[in-house]
This record gives C-alpha cells, sequence and structure tokens, in this order.
C-alpha cells in the first residue's frame, strides 16, 4: 500500500513536472503571450532566475548585471582642453559599491559636488510601486533622467519607481509617486519638466481593447517645480486619436484577421520625452511641441501637447533607438543603438540626423562605431550637442562618456571604473551642464544652504 502511495506521489511528480515544461516550450516557441494559466511557468522561470542570480551576486559569486567587462584602465580617463567644450559634466551612474550616484566632475574627473542616492532610504514606503516591481536589495533600481535646477537642487527618476527633487545638502525636498522612468526634461520657457511616466495594468480595461493583462501604458507627464502633475497624456490615447492603431497591434498578421491579436508586456517602451525649445528657430516644430522616442516600434514623433496632433513621425531608419534630440526646426538627430541580431552581426551604435523637411527622408550618420573606435551599447544611450558644435555621447553599458569633435575625434573621455580589472558599472547619462555652473556656483550654495561639516552631499531622507 505505502508502495503504491509512493508511485501515485512520483506520478503527480512527473506529471507536474510535464505540464512545466510544456508550459515553457509553449510560451517560448507556439504563443508568447498566453493567457492565465498558462502563463504559470514562465512566470516561474523568470523568478527562479532572477532569485539565482541575486543569490550568487550575495556571495560574490557573480558581477550584478549594471557591471560590465571592459579593456578600459585609469589611463581611459583624460581629455583635450584645447578641444573639449568648457564646462563641469553631470554624471549619474551605479559605482563600486553597488550604490547610485549623481556626481558633478571637472573635465580631468575631479569631483565637485556628490549625491550618494539610496533608494531604500530616499523612499521607504513606495506604495504606488507593484510588488512585482519593487526594488528588494541594493542598489534596487538606477538613476534615468535627471536635471540641476536654477538653484543646484537635483531632480531624478528612479527608474519606474518614482521621481525626486533633491537639495544640495542631500535632503528630499518632494516625491512624486508615479512610475516615471527613462528621461526627464526642463522646459527653460516655463520652468515646468516633462518626463517619461508609465500606468502598470494588471486588470482588462475596456478603454484599452486588446490589451491583456499585464501591459503598460506609457504615459507623458508635464510636472511644476513643486513636483505636482500637471498634465497627463496616455501615448495609447495619442496614437489612437491620430489613426496610427497599427502601431499598438505588433503582432501576426493571421492573428488580427482572425480577431484574437493580444498586446501585452510592455509593447511601445516610451524612452524620451523632449520639449522644442523657443531658443531655437521654428521650422516644420515650433516651440512647445515635444518629441517622443517609442523605442519598441522604432518610433520617434512630434506632437502638439494642447491639440494633440501628430505633425512628424518616422519608423525605421534606427533600431531600439534612444534620447531624439531637436537640432534646429527642421532636424532631428537620434541615438540609434543599432540593436544587433545573431551572433555575427556587426555592432555598432550611431547618431544620425534626420530631416524633417520632407516626409520620410533617409537618416543621414554622423556618427558611428567602427574597429578604431569602438562604440556600441544595445541598451541606454544619451547623446548632447554642446555649444562648441562637439557631441557628447553616453555609452552606457561601456561604463563611459566621450566627447567627439565636428571631425569625430574623441577629445574627452569618462570611464566609471569600479576596479582595476577593468571593471565598469553602468552610466546612465553624462551632460555637460552650462556655464553659469561653476565650482563657485556649487560652492556658494553649499555654504549658504547646508551644514558646513557637509561638503559632499548625501541622500538621507
Amino acid at each position: 500500500m505505502k508502495t503504491r502511495r509512493y508511485a501515485d506521489i512520483l506520478w503527480f511528480a512527473l506529471l507536474g513536472v510535464v505540464l512545466f515544461g510544456a508550459g515553457i516550450v509553449y510560451q517560448w516557441f507556439v504563443n508568447k503571450h498566453p493567457i492565465y494559466p498558462l502563463t504559470v511557468p514562465g512566470n516561474v522561470l523568470d523568478s527562479s532566475k532572477k532569485q539565482v542570480a541575486d543569490t550568487l551576486h550575495r556571495f560574490g559569486l557573480k558581477k550584478p548585471s549594471y557591471y560590465y567587462q571592459t579593456d578600459f584602465t585609469q589611463d581611459s580617463i583624460w581629455h583635450d582642453p584645447s578641444a573639449a567644450d568648457a564646462g563641469l559634466t553631470l554624471v549619474t551612474a551605479v559605482n563600486a559599491d553597488q550604490r547610485l550616484e549623481a556626481r558633478i566632475i571637472e573635465l580631468d574627473g575631479t569631483p565637485v559636488h556628490t549625491w550618494s542616492i539610496d533608494w531604500f532610504d530616499l523612499w521607504p514606503d513606495a506604495a504606488h510601486v507593484p510588488e512585482i516591481f519593487a526594488p528588494k536589495q541594493q542598489p534596487g533600481t538606477h538613476i534615468h533622467g535627471a536635471v540641476i535646477m536654477d538653484n543646484g537642487d537635483l531632480v531624478f527618476n528612479f527608474e519606474y519607481q518614482g521621481m525626486l527633487r533633491l537639495d544640495m545638502c542631500g535632503d528630499v525636498v518632494w516625491r512624486l509617486p508615479y512610475q516615471t522612468h527613462h528621461s526627464i526634461d526642463l522646459d527653460e520657457d516655463t520652468g515646468n519638466l516633462w518626463v517619461s511616466g508609465r500606468i502598470f495594468h494588471d486588470q482588462p480595461d475596456p478603454e484599452f481593447p486588446n490589451h491583456m493583462p499585464t501591459y503598460a501604458e506609457p504615459t507623458v507627464l508635464e510636472v511644476s517645480p513643486d513636483g505636482e502633475i500637471l498634465k497627463e497624456i496616455s501615448v495609447i490615447e495619442l496614437l489612437e486619436k491620430n489613426d496610427l492603431h497599427g502601431l499598438l497591434y505588433m503582432d501576426d498578421f493571421d492573428d488580427i484577421q482572425r480577431g484574437r491579436a493580444k498586446t501585452t508586456g510592455d509593447t511601445l517602451h516610451l524612452n524620451d520625452v523632449e520639449v522644442f525649445p523657443s531658443t531655437l528657430a521654428p521650422g516644420r516644430f515650433k516651440p512647445g511641441d515635444l518629441m517622443l522616442s517609442l523605442r519598441n516600434i522604432h518610433t520617434v514623433l512630434v506632437f502638439d501637447p494642447v491639440t494633440e496632433e501628430i505633425t512628424f513621425r518616422q519608423s525605421g531608419g534606427f533600431v531600439g533607438q534612444h534620447d531624439p534630440d531637436f537640432i534646429d526646426g527642421d532636424r532631428i538627430s537620434v541615438f540609434d543603438n543599432a540593436v544587433a541580431i545573431g551572433e555575427d552581426a556587426v555592432r555598432e551604435s550611431r547618431v544620425v540626423i534626420l530631416s524633417a523637411a520632407e516626409d520620410h527622408a533617409e537618416p543621414e550618420v554622423y556618427y558611428q562605431g567602427s574597429d578604431r573606435a569602438p562604440f556600441y551599447t544595445d541598451v541606454m544611450g544619451k547623446h548632447q550637442w554642446l555649444p562648441n558644435g562637439n557631441l557628447l555621447l553616453t555609452e552606457s553599458t561601456k561604463g563611459r562618456a566621450f566627447e567627439i569633435d565636428q571631425n569625430g575625434e574623441i577629445v574627452w573621455q569618462h570611464v566609471n571604473l569600479v576596479d582595476d580589472d577593468g571593471w565598469v558599472g553602468l552610466v546612465d547619462e553624462a551632460q555637460r551642464l552650462p556655464i553659469r555652473y561653476d565650482q563657485t556656483f556649487f560652492e556658494g550654495q553649499r555654504r549658504q544652504r547646508c551644514d558646513g561639516s557637509r561638503q559632499i552631499a548625501t541622500g538621507s531622507g
């Protein structure tokens, strides 16, 4: 009798293993978006893989995913004073101690001011973050999108976790409990901030047909300097209003014909919001227009936030792009990650320039990685046009920021080394600050606003 009971237990255990394996195979090879409960095996496997990785990290057996092996050394940190654009640089990155930092540095790398940022100290009760996304261990998340305000305060996104304003001393001025991420753009005309946001849906919503939970609704937020949301625009509704429904349902056409196409997950992946400034001469673009980057459908668009009319759109000509920037009223530049597919694919990211004077113009390649000067990051990445005509690039997964002149020659390079063996920490962004933000400015702000003993800000909630 006991033998039969053991046999039954073994039989049910084997059946469970077979069903679990069948669920994985079904989700990987048959239907990537199955309905519940067929989603359970994939979710369990993903969770298990993350737990194993976390355990390996904890015991020092594996570097966390935000550290990368490179050939860089201390000699890789250098600059040409005669060619690099003047000014301090704000760098947001993961440091050697699995902590987040926002540091302002001189061209030679000398620190001028540093915020040491700890998610768990700064946001101890984040009820707005779904449990599935809640940080569990250091660094918990990373900084993605940051700006320096007129008084030296730092406003930044904890990626998909919320938006904060810290003063020069590292104390919290305000928190915005919204899943903000990727980018913050300061509108110098209004003083308001434009930021990428996300609403996480774990239940069906009749307003979004064909969207199956769980899915992300990307949003565009206008936020006051005091942390108040002034405007919220749904990107899904924006596309629907402009008769661009097809961009919402990138699926197998047979499924669409049969009425069973379902969208789930982060199908659009909004990764940048930028406002057209009044300092640029208008053309097809005008002051107040907003530009969005939708990475997963390889699309950049510009629209009027008042009428919500899309006035420019280009899909393709770049792959998995980030951070489009306005150059003038008729041109934009795009950080083209040029995500490589396949083992033998060429891995060279690019910066391309699009002309809006004519629709669907061929992109012009301004800068591209090469064997002589490798440049590639499959995710993230930023670029910034500098007053002297140079271009500042953030190669996030190489832990590097570098500046090129108009001939494509590197004139400044900063590497986020975390040890002497070539390991680097993720660099979210490097941005050259306006010349008014000099060392005297930050020293004066610290003297006026912080305790005299606190020369370097430490993020304390």
